[in-house]
């Protein structure tokens, strides 16, 4: 089957032979399309089969000329379009180029083969950069992208390294970061009370001592701090979780080399290419197993067949895990909801508690930027944190915006904004549950305004009243645009896709305002540009305790339980049985009867913890997901089979609301879940009604698919995190005669909100 690819490559990717180097690679590969320079870089369109598009992508990188060099390659799968040959176009001029701030990239081959070289200038030191690499996003405080304008401009460059800023032979030419350790920043290694201990190449010795001993010590990296400690000391990495407060949430490792993280994982070509790339992101992997006592310890990722793997990212870290003698947990530099610290004198303040030792230095962040998490599914791409690397890098709308801002949701807050056709989203904020994440959200919002010198005319936001962006949106004197949470969902999917006309959403995630005071997140919309409709929905059910249940899976399983009368059934013995003290159950179960505290909700989310703590898989969480990660990993996929259910067109169950929230039918999960309590009660494995489940989900959606008749079927919200499901759902919408779309570099989580409320507002504006 063909297929269209669109990859937008920046970098030294122009006078460097980029665009016949592309030519020749398609024409070898029997692709159709075109090569052009723009203002963001190269833009390549192939067109051809699957396994030729990806060989195409993959050698993009590895076979490009000698001189250029790749700072971001963000690839997108579209809808097929006529191409009858390969050409090279005339370069693409609209757009300024200065609407664009790269992202923090990656350091290159030649820095970090200098600063291991003795006999270099730059042997061993830390901020090493050239204009291939190096700090961008995480320094700059306004454009033009001069030193002048950015964290670098407290340092005056030494004549050695003046010269090569200004030789247009140098691969230094104008490298705003230029440094060397004459004249650059420097590293400090202070004790827990910020008093000197050592300096330069002394403090990175020291403190990668200090990891090999299992001490615990915050570095101060490219966008924020992280808190290091030895992957295989299993009392240090204890310790890292009560002084995080971190019970079971998996930490992230660094690998010093590819061929370390070969060892403790299963990585495919496109997982490899990720791993390498200059963006640096954390890549979820399959493990080869853990244990309590080897190079990578149990307590990392409890209960977990994924590590969140990653690359060093700058010369610092290179230089550090090069000393550490193995992985090293390298975990945000915060506390729960709080935004990562960036401030050295900060960092004593909010990581006294946690940290032995600060390695700090003096160059200046201008704003905290996290480290990106990303997988390969479907043989795609697929971020989930889009931060370092990413941000701020836009999303094209392919029409022209008035200039606004968005505002996002609650968790997993970005911002975004518009300049022409372009939003731009920006690094991942984190959930606006302290004074710390608000204050970063404000300062975003302002950030990307000063960036590009954009005062917007309007403002999208949440139509939750009580999101503390949309309260935002709301004080800024500004026009302002509601829109609903899953149809911002969904028209993000359909920016990140380059979808116009009508589409079938499916956005199912943990909750959302639904606009008729219930909690949705289970919904199928029919979106048509700025309108939606209510296509059907999750058969909804109470939640004892409202918000907790988000916690306490067992309270969602209960409320499931209580809208079909099944109570008796499914708490009487087995895993349900041992989840309430029967106190406790009673009382809950008298709030669902009398409607106090336990609002209506479609949630897929809920629905997953529901199923996860009828099988004794978790009755309470420690993090977001948790259940519904631990239910996914359980899945037997030997078992093919499923659960029955019903689609279901009276909608009586439903409180009266706007029109355009009334669902035109309901999936009924009441025989999934009879179907359900009789596996529990006859023994079956938790993998095999994991599996049976996560099967029935998928049906659902593509009967839900054939109800509506609509040929494309978009795949959105948090729920679509979860591997088997999606890859389940799309195989099982391509064999029914559908088109699905998912996610690719914009998060289905809440991430994705803010574009979303950009591209569901820009029809009507």
């Amino acid at each position: 089957m063909r297929e269209r690819l669109r990859v937008t490559v920046r970098g030294a990717v122009q006078g460097v032979g980029f665009r016949p180097f592309v030519y020749r690679l398609a024409r070898d590969l029997g692709l159709d399309g075109f090569v052009m320079n723009s203002p963001l870089g190269v833009v390549v369109e192939v067109e051809g089969e699957a396994a030729q598009l990806e060989q195409c992508l993959l050698r993009l990188d590895r076979d490009r000329p000698p001189r250029a060099v790749i700072q971001s390659l963000e690839s997108s799968w579209l809808d097929t379009v006529p191409h009858a040959a390969f050409e090279i176009r005339d370069s693409a001029e609209q757009g300024p180029p200065t609407a664009l701030v790269l992202p923090d990239v990656a350091t290159c081959d030649d820095c970090r083969h200098e600063i291991f070289d003795p006999a270099n200038r730059r042997y061993r030191y830390p901020f090493t950069n050239c204009t291939n690499c190096g700090p961008r996003f995480s320094i700059i405080n306004s454009l033009p992208y001069d030193r002048a304008r950015t964290s670098m401009r407290a340092f005056t460059m030494c004549p050695a390294c003046q010269r090569e800023y200004d030789d247009p032979a140098d691969r230094r030419f104008h490298a705003q970061p230029n440094a060397c350790a004459a004249c650059g920043p420097r590293l400090l290694l202070w004790d827990a009370a910020g008093a000197e201990l050592a300096a330069r190449g002394d403090a990175l010795s020291a403190a990668a001592a200090a990891i090999r001993e299992g001490r615990i010590v915050a570095v101060k990296g490219l966008g924020g701090f992280h808190l290091m400690v030895d992957a295989s000391n299993g009392p240090a990495v204890a310790r890292l979780r009560a002084r995080k407060h971190r019970e079971e949430k998996p930490f992230a490792l660094m690998y010093a080399r590819l061929a370390d993280a070969y060892e403790d994982c299963r990585l495919s070509a496109a997982e490899t290419r990720l791993l390498e790339s200059p963006e640096r992101p954390i890549v979820l992997l399959r493990h080869r197993g853990l244990s309590e006592a080897g190079r990578v310890v149990a307590t990392v990722a409890p209960r977990n067949p994924y590590l969140g793997a990653m690359l060093p990212c700058t010369p610092l870290h290179h230089l550090l895990l090069a000393e550490t003698d193995g992985p090293v947990v390298a975990t945000s530099g915060n506390l729960s909801n709080e935004p990562m610290a960036t401030d050295e004198h900060d960092a004593l303040d909010r990581l006294g508690g946690i940290a032995d030792l600060f390695l700090v230095h003096d160059r200046p962040i201008v704003r905290h930027v996290d480290d990106s998490i990303a997988c390969v599914m479907l043989g795609r791409e697929l971020v989930t944190r889009r931060a370092r690397g990413y941000a701020p890098l836009p999303v094209p709308l392919g029409r022209e915006m008035p200039p606004m801002v968005a505002v996002g949701a609650h968790q997993k807050s970005a911002v975004a904004m518009t300049v022409g056709s372009n939003v731009f989203i920006s690094q991942h904020l984190g959930d606006l549950e302290s004074a710390q994440s608000v204050v970063a959200f404000e300062d975003a919002l302002r950030s990307l305004q000063t960036l590009y010198h954009v005062k917007p005319a309007l403002v999208a936001a949440d139509l939750h009243p009580d999101y503390l962006s949309s309260r935002h949106a709301a004080e800024l004197g500004l026009p302002l645009v509601l829109v609903q949470h899953h149809h911002a969902h969904v028209a993000s999917c359909m920016a990140e896709n380059g979808l116009e006309g009508s589409v079938l959403g499916v956005a199912w995630d943990g909750t959302g305002y639904g606009g008729d005071g219930t909690i949705w997140g289970g919904e199928f919309l029919l979106c048509d540009g700025p309108s939606f409709t209510r296509a059907a929905c999750l058969r909804p059910f109470r939640l004892p305790g409202g918000d907790r249940a988000a916690r306490e899976p067992r309270r969602a399983a209960l409320g499931l339980l209580h809208a079909v009368g099944l109570v008796a059934a499914g708490t009487a013995d087995g895993p349900m049985s041992r989840a309430f003290e029967p106190r406790e159950r009673d009382l809950m179960v008298q709030a669902l009867d009398r409607r106090l505290n336990s609002p209506i909700t479609t949630s897929a989310g809920r629905l997953f913890d529901a199923v996860a703590a009828i099988v004794g898989l978790r009755a309470l969480t420690t993090f977001e997901g948790q259940a519904a990660m631990e239910l996914e990993f359980a899945v037997d996929e030997t078992t093919d089979d499923g659960y029955p259910f019903t689609i279901d067109e009276r909608v009586a169950l439903f409180a009266p609301g706007p029109s355009w929230a009334a669902p035109r039918a309901v999936v009924d999960w009441e025989p999934m879940m009879r179907a359900v309590l009789a596996d529990v009660r006859s023994g079956a494995s938790v993998g095999v009604i994991s599996a049976r489940f996560h099967n029935t989900l998928a049906e659902m959606i593509v009967a839900t698919a054939a109800f509506v008749a609509d040929p494309r079927v978009v795949l959105t919200g948090g729920c679509f995190q979860n591997r088997y499901l999606t890859t389940r759902t799309v195989t099982r919408l391509r064999q029914a005669g559908f088109r699905p779309y998912w996610h690719q570099r914009v998060p289905p989580n809440d991430g994705g909100i803010a574009l979303g409320q950009i591209a569901a507002s820009s029809h009507s504006i």
